[in-house]
């Protein structure tokens, strides 16, 4: 899996674990509905100013969109 995919994968999870929807957290973090969903996907890559904004809003340390599955 490459970072893209990860970082997309930990991005819907981490959404889901905190049961907001797509519109919430793109509000949330001031971005559009649609560019999130290109970052879920894994089509967009993020900015480090994008994963900073939507670390604060899901209240995570931005290392976690890059954790695989064993690092949980």
């Amino acid at each position: 899996m490459d970072l893209r995919e990860l970082f997309a994968t930990n991005l819907r999870r981490l959404r889901h674990e905190k049961g907001l929807s797509q519109d919430e957290l793109a509000y949330d973090a001031g971005i559009s509905r649609s560019y999130l969903a290109q970052l879920e996907t894994g089509r967009y890559y993020a900015s480090l100013k994008i994963i900073g904004r939507l670390a604060d809003v899901l209240g995570i340390d931005p290392a976690e969109f890059l954790k695989g599955p064993k690092s949980r």
